[in-house]
């Protein structure tokens, strides 16, 4: 498996990092705008990510304007619905009007920091990525 993952501070995406690696490759983006070209080039090389864990506080771009960035890229190559890459938002903001947004916008999990290891790999293997570690 890919993943792409989005995250601004450096412990938590070393932490990311560590509960995923066993199980596929992991590419960093430190903030919305590295993510977006990131998921780009990936697509150009046709070797799509699996997975994004984007975090939505973030310099530059933030993890919501990144994600509308990303279902367009999707939908300018012609993928649609549940063909995209899955995403998990994992953010510090747990109010209701960003895991609402979050979900309007496309994501398909949301996960309020800290981050747990079983919690995030409950949520991949709901969306039907298959975890070994």
């Amino acid at each position: 498996m890919r993943f792409l993952i989005v995250e601004d501070d450096f412990a938590a995406r070393r932490l990311l990092q560590r509960y995923l690696s066993n199980d596929g490759n992991c590419d960093i983006a430190v903030d919305g705008n590295e993510a977006v070209q990131a998921f780009r080039l990936a697509l150009d090389e046709k070797e799509p990510y699996d997975l994004i864990c984007l975090d939505i506080m973030m310099p530059n771009m933030s993890g919501h304007e990144a994600l509308k960035a990303i279902r367009q890229i999707e939908s300018e190559h012609g993928i649609n619905g549940l063909e995209g890459v899955k995403v998990i938002m994992t953010t510090a903001l747990g109010n209701s009007k960003n895991v609402m947004g979050a979900f309007k916008e496309g994501c398909e999990a949301y996960i309020v920091k800290p981050i747990k290891k079983d919690k995030l790999f409950e949520e991949m293997e709901k969306l039907g990525l298959k975890i070994f570690t």
